[in-house]
C-alpha cells in the first residue's frame, strides 16, 4: 500500500465520528449578501410606509399658530342694596360693680360665727357673721333697770307735784313747796328719757352683734375667720360685697366725638351701648348710657362715659376689659355694598361692577361710613347692580369675568 493512503486511513480513524462541514470561502460571502440585501428592503418599506404621517408633519408644521379663545377671570361678586346703616363709636371701658360695700363689724367682739360662702351671691338682710353679743346683752339688761328706776322716780315726782299743785289754790302748801316738786318733776322725766336712750343704745349694740347684707350682690373672699377679735375702727373689715345686678362699664370716647353724642343723648331715650369681648366677637351685653364725665382728660384728650348693663346672664364682671361700642345714629334706607368692594387708589375711590356682557367697569364712588362689613355709597351705585368683592386684582377695564356669588358653595381656588 503506498504510503499516502496509509496516512488517509490513519487520520480517519483518529477524526471525531461526526465531522464538521466548512464551507469553502465563496459560500460564505454569497450568504452574507444575501441578509444585507433583505435588510434593505426591510428599512425601505417601513420609510414608505412613515412618508405620508411625515408629508403630513411637515406641511402643518409651517402654517402659523391660532390664537387662544380669551379666557375669563373668575371672581366673587355680590349685589348693591338698600338698607339701614348704624353708625357706632367704639371705645376701651373697665367694667366696675354699680355698688361696692366693704362690710365691717359696728361693735367690738370675738367673731363666733361665719354664715357666708366666698364667692356666694347674697341678698340684703343675710347674716354674714355672728359677734358674742353676751357682754352687750348684759350691758341692755343693766340699762333697762335703770329705765325702770327712772319711770318709778318719775311716779313719785308726778305724785308730789299733783297733790301740790292741788293744794296751791287752798294755800295749804306754799309756793316754794310747789316749785319744788315741779322741778323735781321734771328732772324725774329728764332722767327716764335718758335711761330710754341708754337701752335702745345698747339694744343696737346686741343687734349689731349679727352682721348682715347691707345690699344685695356677690360676696368676695372672707378677710376674718371665725374666732378672731374685731373692732369697728378695722380698715379692712370682714368681706367685700359689690354689686353685679345691674352693672356699670367705664370707656373712654375721643373729646371730637362728645358734640355728637351729647347731642343725641337724652333722658327720655338714652343712646344704646353694647359690651363685646375683647375680641369684637363676642356680644356679651347691652345697656344704655347714663353718664357723662364733667371733664376731658388733658393727657389723651379723651372723656369719660358710663353706661349700665343689666347683666342678667353674669357676662360681665367686675375690673373685666370690655370693648364698649355706642349707638349714635342710624342711616336710613342708603345703598350699601361688601366694603371688600370697594377700593382706593391714589386719585379716586372705586369699584368694579360687572355688566351685562360680563365685562367689568371701574366706577368711581362716593363712599360714606362703614359699618360690620358694609359700607354706605352716597353717589355712583345704584341698588341692584353687580360688584366685585374677590379677584379685583386680576382685572382691569373691560376685563370679561366669570362671576360667582358670594353666598356660592364654590370657592377662590376651586374656581
Amino acid at each position: 500500500m503506498p504510503i499516502e493512503q496509509l496516512r488517509d486511513r490513519m487520520a480517519m480513524s483518529e477524526a471525531p465520528s461526526r465531522p464538521v462541514k466548512v464551507l469553502p470561502p465563496r459560500k460564505r460571502r454569497n450568504w452574507l449578501w444575501l441578509v444585507a440585501v433583505v435588510g434593505l428592503g426591510v428599512a425601505g418599506f417601513v420609510a414608505y410606509r412613515r412618508l405620508p404621517a411625515l408629508r403630513n408633519s411637515m406641511g402643518t408644521s409651517n402654517k402659523p399658530p391660532r390664537a387662544p379663545a380669551p379666557r375669563g377671570v373668575p371672581v366673587i361678586t355680590a349685589s348693591a342694596r338698600r338698607g339701614d346703616l348704624p353708625i357706632f363709636l367704639d371705645g376701651l371701658g373697665t367694667v366696675t360693680a354699680f355698688n361696692t360695700v366693704t362690710v365691717r363689724a359696728r361693735v367690738d367682739g370675738q367673731v363666733v360665727k361665719v354664715g357666708f360662702v366666698e364667692g356666694q351671691l347674697v341678698k340684703a338682710g343675710d347674716v354674714l357673721a355672728e359677734i358674742d353679743a353676751r357682754p352687750f346683752q348684759a350691758d341692755l339688761d343693766s340699762k333697762l333697770a335703770a329705765e325702770g328706776q327712772a319711770a318709778a322716780q318719775l311716779d313719785l315726782a308726778n305724785v308730789t307735784y299733783t297733790r301740790l299743785k292741788g293744794l296751791l289754790p287752798e294755800r295749804l302748801a306754799s309756793p316754794i313747796e310747789f316749785q319744788t316738786a315741779e322741778a323735781t318733776y321734771r328732772q324725774a322725766q329728764a332722767a327716764l328719757a335718758a335711761a330710754k336712750a341708754n337701752v335702745e343704745s345698747s339694744r343696737l349694740n346686741v343687734e349689731w352683734c349679727r352682721i348682715t347684707a347691707p345690699i344685695s350682690g356677690r360676696i368676695g373672699l372672707r378677710l376674718v375667720d371665725s374666732g378672731n377679735l374685731v373692732h369697728a375702727s378695722d380698715p379692712n373689715g370682714i368681706a367685700v360685697i359689690m354689686q353685679l345686678q345691674p352693672i356699670a362699664v367705664i370707656f373712654n370716647l375721643p373729646q371730637d366725638a362728645l358734640p355728637e353724642v351729647l347731642k343725641a343723648n337724652s333722658t327720655e331715650h338714652p343712646l344704646e351701648a353694647r359690651a363685646y369681648s375683647s375680641d369684637l366677637r363676642t356680644l356679651l351685653a347691652t345697656g344704655a348710657l347714663v353718664a357723662v364725665d364733667n371733664q376731658i382728660d388733658t393727657g389723651t384728650g379723651t372723656a369719660r362715659l358710663k353706661a349700665v348693663f343689666e347683666n342678667r346672664d353674669d357676662l360681665l364682671f367686675p375690673n373685666q376689659f370690655v370693648n364698649v361700642r355706642l349707638l349714635v345714629d342710624t342711616k336710613k334706607d342708603v345703598v350699601l355694598v361688601p366694603t371688600a368692594a370697594v377700593q382706593r387708589s391714589p386719585q379716586t375711590v372705586f369699584v368694579y361692577v360687572v355688566k351685562a356682557d360680563l365685562t367689568a367697569e371701574m366706577r368711581p364712588i362716593t363712599p360714606g361710613p362703614t359699618e360690620h362689613g358694609s359700607t354706605m355709597v352716597e353717589k355712583g351705585l345704584e341698588p341692584g347692580e353687580i360688584v366685585v368683592t374677590d379677584g379685583v386684582d386680576k382685572l382691569q377695564p373691560g376685563s370679561l369675568v366669570i362671576p360667582s356669588p358670594a353666598d356660592a358653595p364654590t370657592s377662590r381656588a376651586a374656581s
